[in-house]
């Protein structure tokens, strides 16, 4: 092999040990709420206030997020999914009701694009070395 096709390969595999690494920091990363009170303040970081610019129900003490934070820890106490939670929320405020885009619909599209978008930048990176 080529000084030239090493390199090559050693970028790719650099490339490919960093997405790697990405992905394993989200997973791991990912929040794990057990407790109902964890739970509860959990999805309170996920819901933004009815009545408030960009802030989260746990941040605000306007009497809209206090009436939605109930709503979610009457929801949680009752043993409601952490999803059928948030599609209740959204389907009585709307879908911009949550602070992070829904993993379904037109979500799925928000948390795939960077991917696709990453993945293409790789892939012309490669074809074009290729080519030299």
């Amino acid at each position: 092999m080529t000084s030239v096709g090493a390199l090559r390969l050693g970028s790719f595999r650099l490339w490919a040990v960093a997405l790697v690494a990405v992905v394993v920091i989200a997973v791991v990363a990912a929040p794990v709420a057990s407790s109902a009170a964890q739970r509860v303040t959990h999805l309170e970081s996920l819901v933004k206030c009815p009545s408030c610019d960009d802030l989260s129900v746990a941040q605000s003490t306007s009497s809209s997020a206090l009436a939605v934070r109930h709503e979610i820890a009457t929801m949680v106490a009752r043993g409601d999914s952490d999803t059928q939670i948030l599609t209740t929320i959204e389907d009585s405020y709307g879908p911009t009701i949550l602070l992070s885009p829904s993993t379904s619909g037109i979500g799925t599209l928000l948390w795939l694009l960077p991917a696709a978008v990453f993945a293409g930048l790789i892939a012309t990176g490669v074809v074009l070395r290729r080519r030299r």
